[in-house]
């Protein structure tokens, strides 16, 4: 089997992108490498090609003030996304890995998505992708992502629920090897709604969506992701983006990937944002980014993750 093709995007140049990925490639991997991004950024690191969209040259970390520096910052990260989905779509690269880039500065630069999730869904044909994060202990797939709380509730429905379900159990199966997935679907009011009570979203909507899909729930959010992390479930569908991000975040921050479901090709990319605050310390932790490499040269190559064990838990990385 050949070594996987990899493309990897430094995201925002004033960020920790650069060096996150400079420290996961420092130990040998079983990939040919392609690094897209600022050409004074990715001329260091090592790797079996570089394809630059610009220069930067400004240094790391972020002055508010500056609006044409975030622009510029928000041009270079978008390029670089958009060129390692066209080496993606046309079979140059087998998988792409994602450096965190800065919201606001791409919508500055005329990238208007809420995140690389919708963006990647748009740019490889307007597919019906899920965001999942992934690690050893937990997988969560976001039924709503980028969007204000206020709007959840409206965008909660049951061909929402269910087709998210859908590309998850896809995903579960195709790329982890999961033969019947286990989904629980999440709970968006306290207690599951009690019976109406504090909400109708579980009976009106989630309820319906989880007995189409096969799935448990829904379950309140304080037990769900307990019972996930014990092995009971292989992913639960969270309602809304920081129900989701928190249980995955805690239970492995700087291990977790977060996976985009339903693409022509596998994406991966560190659970973590830009820090631009600690950009060039020398502080930034590059275990998720190493995560989310390994992960995309599996998937890559072909391979497909094994099951879990007959306990339920897979105590192996995602």
């Amino acid at each position: 089997m050949r070594a996987p093709r990899l493309a990897i995007t430094l995201g925002d140049p004033r960020g920790i992108g650069a060096e996150i990925t400079a420290h996961a490639l420092s130990e040998p991997l079983p990939a040919e490498i392609t690094l897209i991004g600022a050409e004074d950024q990715i001329s260091e690191i090592p790797a079996a090609r570089r394809v630059g969209v610009g220069t930067w040259g400004l240094g790391s970390g972020e002055r508010a003030e500056d609006r044409s520096r975030t622009i510029r910052a928000g041009r270079l990260a978008g390029h670089a996304v958009e060129t390692a989905v066209k080496l993606a779509l046309t079979g140059e690269v087998d998988a792409i890995v994602t450096a965190p880039a800065h919201k606001h500065a791409l919508h500055l630069a005329g990238f208007p998505y809420p995140g690389h999730t919708e963006w990647l869904a748009k740019l490889a044909g307007d597919v019906d992708v899920a965001m999942m994060l992934a690690s050893a202990e937990l997988r969560v797939v976001l039924v709503t992502t980028h969007v204000p709380f206020r709007d959840v509730p409206a965008l909660l429905t049951v061909d929402r629920v269910t087709r998210i379900g859908r590309i998850t159990a896809n995903g579960l199966r195709e790329w982890f090897g999961i033969a019947s997935p286990r989904l629980a679907v999440c709970a968006v009011n306290p207690h599951a709604g009690e019976h109406g009570l504090f909400g109708d979203e579980e009976e009106r909507v989630l309820r319906p969506a989880a007995e189409a899909l096969g799935a448990a729930g829904p379950l309140p959010a304080d037990t769900v992701f307990v019972r996930a992390l014990r092995g009971e479930f292989d992913a639960v569908l969270a309602p809304y983006h920081d129900v989701g991000m928190t249980a995955i975040k805690v239970a492995a921050f700087g291990r977790a990937v977060n996976v985009t479901l339903g693409l022509p090709f596998p994406r991966t990319s560190p659970d973590h944002g830009t820090a631009l605050d600690i950009a060039g310390t020398g502080q930034a932790d590059a275990s998720s980014m190493r995560a989310a490499i390994e992960l995309a040269c599996r998937l890559g190559s072909g391979a497909r993750l094994a099951p879990a064990a007959p306990s339920g838990r897979d105590t192996r990385p995602a």
